[in-house]
C-alpha cells in the first residue's frame, strides 16, 4: 500500500511539475511576443536616431548652394618647432582648402602652398564611412513600425546586417588606406595646389581616428651611378626616410618626412555614435538568445 501512495504522490508531484512548466513556458512565450512587437522596434527606433545624428556630419558641400554642413578650420603644428604649419577648412566629407607653410629641411626657407580656388580635396575615408552608415540606415528602414517579426532568428539576422556596416564604417575610419609612394606621387591630389608642389615633394591627407593627418615628404633624386642598393618601398600608411621608388624612370628617395594633424571633434562623436549603435545591436541579440533555447528562435 505504500508503495502505490507513493506512486501516486509522485504522479501528482510530476503533474504540478508539468503545469508550473507549462505557466513558466506561457510567461516566457507572453515575454517574446512581447519583446518581438515592442522592443525590437523600440531598439530600431534607437539605432535610426542615432545613425541620422551620425550621418549629419557626412554630406558634401554642393558649390553654388548654402550647405548645413558648417566649415570647420583647424590648426596644423602649434609647436614653433613644427617643420609643417597650416589651417585645413574640413566641410562634410571634403577638405575644401589648405593652406601650409613648410620648412624646407637644407635651406630653412619657407614655401607656402594652397589649394587652388577650384578645387576641393573629398576625404575617401569619410566617404565611405557615410556611405556604410546610410546602407544601416537603410536596412533599418526596411522594417517600419508595421513590420511584424515572427521568429528572434529574423531579428538576429537584421542585426548582423546592421552591425557588419557599422563596423566596416567604424574601421574605415581607424584604419587608413595604405599606398606605395609611386600612387602618392601619381596622385591627382599633388595637383591641387597654387603654386604647384616642386617635384621633390609630396603630400598625403588622411583620418586616423578623430584625427586629421597631414604627411609631407621630401625627396632627393638617386643618381644612375648611385652604389645604393634600390629597392622599392611597399604599400603603408607612413613612408620613413630612406624609403625609394620610381616615377617615369626616375628614382627617388625620402630624405624628410614631417606629419601633423589635429583633432576633429565630430569625427569622434562618431566613433562614439558606432560604438552605441553597435552595443544596442548586441544587447538585442543577447536577449533574443535567451528564448533561443526554448524555441529554437520559433515561439509560435
Amino acid at each position: 500500500m505504500a508503495s502505490l501512495a507513493s506512486q501516486r504522490l509522485m504522479l501528482s508531484d510530476l503533474s504540478k511539475m508539468s503545469a508550473a512548466s507549462q505557466a513558466e513556458k506561457g510567461v516566457l512565450e507572453e515575454e517574446f511576443k512581447w519583446l518581438l512587437k515592442e522592443e525590437v522596434h523600440a531598439v530600431l527606433r534607437q539605432l535610426q536616431d542615432i545613425l541620422k545624428e551620425a550621418s549629419r556630419h557626412f554630406s558634401t558641400p554642393v558649390p553654388g548652394l548654402e550647405s548645413q554642413v558648417k566649415q570647420e578650420n583647424f590648426i596644423l603644428g602649434n609647436s614653433t618647432m613644427d617643420q609643417v604649419k597650416g589651417v585645413l577648412t574640413l566641410q562634410g566629407e571634403a577638405l575644401t582648402q589648405a593652406d601650409i607653410n613648410i620648412k624646407m629641411a637644407k635651406s630653412n626657407q619657407i614655401v607656402h602652398f594652397s589649394f587652388r580656388e577650384d578645387k576641393q580635396w573629398n576625404m575617401q575615408q569619410i566617404q565611405d564611412a557615410k556611405n556604410h552608415v546610410n546602407q544601416a540606415l537603410q536596412l533599418l528602414n526596411s522594417r517600419n513600425e508595421m513590420y511584424t517579426f515572427k521568429t528572434g532568428a529574423e531579428v538576429n539576422k537584421l542585426m548582423d546586417a546592421v552591425m557588419l556596416q557599422l563596423t566596416r564604417a567604424r574601421n574605415r575610419l581607424t584604419t587608413p588606406a595604405t599606398a606605395t609612394l609611386s600612387e602618392l606621387a601619381s596622385s591627382s591630389l599633388m595637383n591641387m595646389f597654387t603654386p604647384p608642389l616642386p617635384g621633390d615633394m609630396m603630400v598625403n591627407f588622411y583620418i586616423n581616428l578623430s584625427r586629421l593627418c597631414l604627411t609631407v615628404y621630401q625627396l632627393h633624386v638617386l643618381q644612375p651611378n648611385t652604389t645604393k642598393n634600390f629597392k622599392p618601398a611597399g604599400s603603408s600608411v607612413l613612408h620613413n626616410p630612406g624609403a625609394m621608388f620610381e616615377m617615369n624612370g626616375t628614382k627617388f628617395e625620402v630624405s624628410h618626412v614631417h606629419k601633423v594633424e589635429c583633432v576633429v571633434p565630430w569625427l569622434n562623436d562618431t566613433l562614439v555614435f558606432f560604438t552605441i549603435s553597435l552595443q544596442l545591436c548586441q544587447q538585442l541579440k543577447d536577449k533574443i538568445s535567451i528564448f533561443s533555447s526554448y524555441w529554437n528562435y520559433r515561439p509560435f
